[in-house]
């Protein structure tokens, strides 16, 4: 099955809505493929969602890797954007030879933070493709902390920049996360790349949230922006206690769940084992 290229995820803008997600895994890809998503970000949020961090500042190059290649091992039409990690890109130099492992462990493209415009140049320049991100990025959690950005007129003139500067850098598109929806909406219209946001409301040409978080998965606070769709992790503990009830009460494993033996096999097993010596087992 053909990927969708980030030039078709370009050819989108003002025809439809960008459906993307974030996921971490093979079977979380396989289902978001089976729903037909349009791009799967490996996030390095994954910090966060699944080591139980605090931020995405340990996240490794390696690590992201790891993950990336097991997301492009599900089947599907969806771009795979893998996160390029907190000083993975420090340098051009040393942002195209990290993209180069992203990109050969199944990625199609990579997602980096705030106007690198040199760096994205270098990256395009090598044919791999870029999709920028401004607003909130959490990778400068240390200096902005995780809220909202944009809010009086010249950090908000200071995004708009940005994301027209990642634009012109060559970036297929780029990230919006957590500004106002007027903010958002301005710069919607003013580039000729889609914008997906993550809390920057309905006027981006397309939307991201976190599987774990529309799944309700993740066991710590739920963004205010991201809407729940169903309720697993709840599932998921009743699962667990309905399990750990069966093997205590040895309800579990019943015999159509175990294996069996033929008759005259078992009889002479037992047999051996009666005539045996310990020394022969």
């Amino acid at each position: 099955m053909e990927r969708n290229t980030p030039s078709f995820i370009t050819s989108l803008k003002g025809k439809r809505k960008i459906v993307a997600i974030t996921a971490y895994d093979y079977p979380s890809a396989f289902y978001a493929q089976a729903a037909g998503v349009d791009i799967i970000l490996v996030g390095d949020s994954l910090g966060m969602v699944i080591k139980g961090e605090e931020n995405t500042l340990g996240v490794t190059l390696e690590e992201m890797v790891y993950h990336t290649r097991a997301v492009a091992r599900a089947k599907g039409n969806a771009l795979v954007v893998a996160d390029m990690p907190f000083l993975s890109y420090s340098t051009p130099r040393q942002a195209v030879e990290s993209a180069g492992h992203l990109i050969r462990a199944g990625a199609g493209a990579v997602k980096m933070e705030g106007p690198r415009l040199e760096t994205i140049r270098a990256l395009v320049q090598e044919g791999i493709p870029v999709m920028g991100h401004v607003g909130l990025t959490p990778q400068h959690y240390l200096r902005l902390g995780f809220k909202t950005q944009g809010k009086r007129w010249k950090s908000a003139l200071r995004i708009l920049k940005e994301a027209r500067g990642i634009e012109e850098a060559g970036a297929f598109s780029v990230v919006l996360e957590s500004i106002p929806m007027a903010v958002a909406k301005e710069i919607t219209e003013a580039l000729s790349i889609p914008t997906i946001g993550i809390g920057a409301g309905p006027h981006c040409d397309g939307q991201i949230l976190v599987l774990h978080d529309i799944l309700g998965l993740y066991p710590g606070k739920k963004p205010s922006f991201a809407r729940q769709y169903a309720h697993l992790g709840t599932a998921m503990k009743e699962a667990v206690e309905a399990y750990a009830r069966d093997v205590l009460s040895g309800g579990y494993p019943s015999e159509e769940e175990s294996f069996s033996m033929k008759p005259e096999e078992y009889e002479k097993f037992r047999e051996a084992k009666d005539g045996s010596d310990k020394k022969d087992i």
